[in-house]
């Protein structure tokens, strides 16, 4: 049965959102990254990850929505800090899409088909993103000037004034800042060497204290302890926390670039001195948003990250060991279970979440394991990245955004091949068997509700609805609240979000944000 009626508005769409991810894909591949290790083979793991998503991404995402619809994930993310952040949501349409575009030029499939695939993906996609990044209404941070400000008013006051001061050479900002530190070396290794565990969001303005501008950097920090990843069993058992998220106030320096990798660019250039304010929360599909750590006072912060900064060097450290053990097949698996589960979380929202649907290679997949020497695997990826195979090719008038090139990077799909001609296939099909070279998955998930089993998560995941999200508040958006601000719904909306907050507990609504800053004060 068609998951998506092709009908010529319907393809129309399409195109427009192959386009539309084809022009960000090609300006952050030239400009922000260089997929390159030492010790994994990134390019190689790179191709494979996208031949899984080519595969499963489309009956995975529709196993998800027999669950829970694209919009309402979009919702219930907006106040949790795991991943299905910007990266991941790039990842989505992108890692599918480069993995269409290697089958095509390749000869193994062509434009039109898995047309009914390719359209019900990017509509997913879209129907996420309209959701999560309601308050701004746009589909992509580049959209809106790269970038990224997800959140609303009532969770901003609320990490607004429950941040705790700190300057240069004092015990909160050297804890803070040793833990930042050593938590980026651990998500980069764990993500085996790539950003994918890592995310930023804003920014957010703070206005004015003392003559300084301020600003808010929200970090998420994902995957840390035992969760879906195999490589992490054992080796983070004492990691208490499975997503941290650390909320930065930064003076004198302003992010001009927050991209959909999460990647920013400051003026000037963001150093440690600039951090003036610090925050701590986690959260994950079980919790009503994110809840606070270590935030009862300044002393218990500094001595929360230290903590944590020990754990995390010595998970990494652990890491290390694992990973020296592995063989190429074993760290090419691990790479791409990492790329092609960027979106797994989609899954545990949902409350269907099955390891072997994103910790295996799909045997469809597994086929081109053969070609992914180093040298194949570099010079692949940069031609299907930016534009220079011969099914990116367009005609000699066109000049592509950001290049001038005559190229598309994602091939559109031909209307008349569908509509006319009917000469396509529809899709890949259902999810085939999956296999792996890595230790099978253990049962245990490290979550707010403690070390449980993936059976129990997803049960608790389908019987947590946030308070936030219930049918009462979940289109309560910042248009309505702007005109409805006096309303006793409102009032109560902003005091459940308010619920554990130090210094805005039962403030409710009708706060501006300079009352924030004076209740931080007192």
């Amino acid at each position: 049965m068609s998951r998506i009626e092709l009908d010529y508005p319907q393809l129309l769409e399409t195109n427009n959102l192959l386009q539309i991810n084809g022009d960000e894909t090609y300006w952050l591949c030239v400009t922000r990254t260089v997929q390159e290790s030492k010790l994994f083979p990134v390019p190689a793991y790179m191709l494979l990850s996208y031949a899984m998503a080519f595969y499963r991404y489309p009956s995975l995402l529709a196993k998800i929505e027999r669950h829970m619809k694209a919009e309402e994930i979009g919702d219930r993310m907006r106040n949790m800090g795991i991943r299905c952040q910007a990266v991941a949501m790039w990842g989505l349409p992108c890692f599918y899409l480069l993995g269409r575009e290697w089958m095509i030029n390749m000869g193994v499939i062509r434009p039109q088909d898995a047309a009914e695939d390719v359209s019900y993906v990017l509509d997913f996609w879209k129907r996420f993103q309209l959701s999560w990044r309601r308050n701004h209404g746009h589909l992509t941070a580049a959209q809106a000037g790269h970038r990224a400000q997800i959140l609303p008013e009532r969770q901003l006051q609320v990490f607004h004034a429950d941040l705790y001061d700190c300057a240069e050479d004092d015990e909160l900002h050297e804890a803070a800042h040793t833990f930042v530190a050593s938590a980026s070396q651990y998500a980069f290794l764990i993500a085996c060497e790539s950003r994918i565990s890592l995310h930023n969001h804003g920014p957010y303005n703070l206005g004015e204290k003392d003559g300084k501008k301020r600003e808010l950097l929200v970090r998420d920090f994902m995957d840390l302890a035992e969760c879906d990843l195999p490589w992490l069993d054992g080796v983070a058992a004492d990691v208490p926390y499975n997503n941290l998220t650390v909320t930065m106030a930064v003076q004198d320096c302003h992010f001009n670039i927050l991209d959909d990798w999460g990647s920013f660019e400051s003026e000037p250039e963001f150093r440690s001195h600039h951090l003036c304010g610090v925050g701590l929360y986690t959260s994950d599909s079980l919790t009503d948003g994110y809840v606070p750590v270590g935030m009862g006072s300044a002393e218990e912060l500094t001595a929360t990250f230290r903590e944590l900064n020990d754990k995390v060097k010595e998970a990494t450290a652990n890491l290390w060991k694992r990973f020296a053990g592995y063989s190429r097949d074993q760290m090419l698996d691990a790479g791409a279970m990492t790329y092609y589960g960027i979106i797994k979380d989609l899954a545990h929202v949902a409350g269907c979440y099955d390891p072997d649907d994103w910790m295996k290679v799909d045997e469809r997949a597994e086929r081109f394991r053969p070609l992914l020497n180093d040298e194949y695997s570099r010079d692949m990826l940069g031609t299907i990245c930016v534009g220079a195979g011969p099914s990116h090719q367009f005609n000699e008038y066109t000049m592509m955004q950001h290049s001038d090139l005559p190229q598309k990077i994602y091939s559109p799909i031909s209307c008349q091949q569908i509509l006319r001609d009917g000469d396509y296939v529809p899709s890949v099909g259902d999810i085939s068997a999956g296999v792996t070279y890595l230790d099978p998955k253990q049962d245990r998930y490290q979550t707010s509700a403690g070390v449980i089993g993936y059976e129990e998560y997803n049960r608790r995941a389908r019987e947590n609805t946030p308070p936030s999200c219930a049918e009462e508040f979940r289109f309560m958006d910042e248009t309505w609240v702007k005109y409805n601000h006096q309303s006793e719904a409102v009032e109560r909306l902003y005091k459940l979000q308010q619920k554990g907050s130090r210094n805005l507990q039962e403030k409710g609504a009708g706060l501006r944000r300079d009352d924030v800053e004076k209740l931080r004060d007192r």
